[in-house]
């Protein structure tokens, strides 16, 4: 079931409507709590009556205590109802926008900043939470105590409704003013929240820069900068609060009321009991009015928290995951034709045309910049091209399920990525971690890895470091290798995936790749002539063009360019 994301309140209302039971369990309660509340000013002002006519007050007591009683039960069962559901709805919206995220495209991503995105996913939620329990439940339990004692009022005597008919009616006014008011600076406080957070988040990722620089002191103004602007916002926020009118007309009202119900009882029109009823109905209003303060402001926060996750939500992924798209076992042929991509208008691929047969393996060789990287992501639609288009087995990679283009492709960049979870967990993880350890072992035998594995303290089931700083680059990069391998993918592509390895380990790893080579694409990222020269074919980019294209001798042989870029190699016998 899709939920509603045209509106912070519609969104809400519709994870709130998928917990029948709770909602029908917190509402009824609330309500029927109220009810019996509002009947014990009427049952006081009865016993009152009774002693001054001397009558037996034993019932009116048993119902009172009665009352009470049940009061509790269905005040504990609409407080355990809200509660309930109020972390139902933390659970499934923190799970949407989960899934969410997993399926927006890698430009959005490089978009958001990583300490905003996990502001919203954090605090964000938690305040949907705290909108539900305890904003609306006491909002609920309020309004029913501002509305419910009026009908109570009303079967006393309906004169006795002019003064709190008029203070309600003040008593919306001025709320509907201090909602004004609270709004921006509500939105304020959640926006500014996440870029402190976003500060504290790059400060700590980058911590090591920032120690080698010196620049502790500027890190330190701008983080103070930037909690005192959430400070200010917190400042404001209590001058609004402050100027909360309603609880003085509150004052004004009680007085009022007693007077009026005075009147009547000197008039002969009410009992004695009967004002002292009157009254302690007139009392229940303090609750609404008390606690508005307090509960609009969490309603308003958990609002503003429910639009910034939508805007996440609701944000372009520029990505079609073609759910009911090509499915297949894939046997590794990539043809491109006559490609351009580029970044926020900055051209880095042009026109550019090749075929990789299957089984082949390319090394895509070129200066810095010159669009490599970014060539081969497109391969596995981490991007999509701007015009032409990229087949894989003769079918446009736009028009292949992205699951199954994906899980079929294995790549190894220069910037591994490791979780913070043990070695077999994080070798298996393309796999969904379903891989028996046999065939983690394997893999990371094949990839070299096996033997600085054993010597870590718990071996395969060592937790390593967030982003593996545990590890060196090294070790690191062959973790990679073996991921890759166990998911046997018919297209590898390997971004200069050898660059922190040691020339005698890295002729191993390509032993080891090599050996696994047969009938699975390659496309190879790298400037190591010792890689390049197995290669059957090497493409040559330049300022995102094709160049050249050919076997390393025949570019050898015939492009200047490619001479350049490994003439400072010794081993290269440049062609006079």
């Amino acid at each position: 079931m899709r939920h509603d994301r045209r509106g912070p309140a519609r969104w809400i209302w519709s994870h709130l409507r998928r917990q029948p039971l709770y909602l029908t369990g917190f509402l009824a309660g609330a309500v029927a709590m109220v009810v019996l509340n509002a009947s014990i000013p009427g049952l006081v002002g009865d016993a009152f009556d009774a002693v001054l006519a001397r009558r037996d007050v034993l019932p009116i007591a048993l119902v009172l205590l009665g009352v009470v009683a049940l009061r509790g039960l269905l005040d504990f069962c609409a407080r355990l109802s809200s509660e309930l559901l109020a972390g139902r709805l933390n659970r499934d919206t923190r799970d949407e926008l989960y899934v969410s995220l997993l399926g927006k495209s890698q430009t959005f991503h490089n978009r958001q900043r990583v300490g905003d995105l996990m502001a919203r996913a954090a605090n964000d939620i938690r305040q949907l939470r705290m909108l539900v329990a305890p904003g609306l439940d006491m909002i609920v339990d309020s309004g029913s105590q501002a509305v419910i004692p009026l009908v109570f009022i009303a079967f006393i005597d309906p004169r006795l409704l002019l003064v709190p008919a008029i203070f309600m009616v003040a008593f919306g006014l001025a709320l509907w003013h201090y909602m004004r008011q609270l709004n921006p600076v509500a939105t304020g406080m959640r926006e500014e929240f996440g870029t402190l957070n976003a500060g504290l988040s790059e400060a700590v990722r980058g911590m090591e820069v920032i120690k080698v620089t010196a620049q502790e002191s500027g890190e330190r103004l701008k983080f103070r900068r930037n909690a005192r602007s959430y400070r200010d916002l917190f400042v404001r926020e209590g001058l609004v609060r402050a100027r909360y009118l309603p609880t003085l007309l509150l004052a004004v009202a009680m007085a009022a009321a007693l007077w009026h119900g005075v009147s009547l009882h000197a008039a002969g029109d009410l009992t004695l009991g009967q004002l002292i009823a009157f009254m302690g109905l007139m009392g229940l209003l303090h609750f609404p009015t008390n606690v508005s303060t307090f509960t609009f402001s969490l309603v308003q926060l958990g609002l503003v928290g429910a639009r910034r996750i939508l805007e996440i939500m609701n944000a372009e992924t520029e990505l079609d995951q073609h759910a009911d798209g090509h499915t297949a076992p894939m046997r590794g042929e990539v043809v491109f034709e006559d490609v351009s991509f580029g970044y926020a208008g900055s051209q880095v691929l042009k026109n550019v045309s090749f075929t990789v047969r299957r089984g082949e393996t390319v090394a895509i060789v070129g200066e810095t910049g010159s669009g490599k990287s970014t060539l081969t992501k497109l391969v596995s639609r981490t991007f999509d091209v701007d015009s032409g288009k990229i087949q894989v087995d003769g079918v446009d990679v736009r028009e292949w399920n992205l699951d199954s283009l994906r899980s079929q492709i294995s790549t190894i960049e220069q910037d591994i990525v490791l979780f913070s979870r043990p070695v077999a967990e994080n070798i298996a993880f393309g796999l969904g971690q379903q891989a028996s350890r046999e065939a983690v072992e394997a893999a990371a035998a094949d990839a070299q890895a096996a033997e600085f594995i054993a010597e870590l303290e718990d071996g395969y089931d060592t937790v390593i470091g967030e982003r593996g700083v545990t590890l060196s680059g090294g070790q690191r990069q062959r973790l990679a290798i073996a991921r890759a391998l166990l998911t046997d993918p018919a297209i590898l592509i390997l971004d200069d995936s050898t660059s922190a390895i040691d020339s005698g380990t890295e002729d191993l790893i390509q032993q080891a790749i090599e050996r696994i080579q047969s009938g699975r694409t390659t496309l190879l990222i790298t400037h190591r002539l010792a890689q390049i020269r197995w290669a059957d074919k090497v493409l040559l980019l330049r300022r995102g063009e094709v160049i050249d294209f050919g076997t390393h001798q025949e570019l050898l042989g015939r492009s200047p360019l490619y001479r350049r870029i490994f003439s400072h190699y010794d081993e290269v016998e440049v062609p006079v």
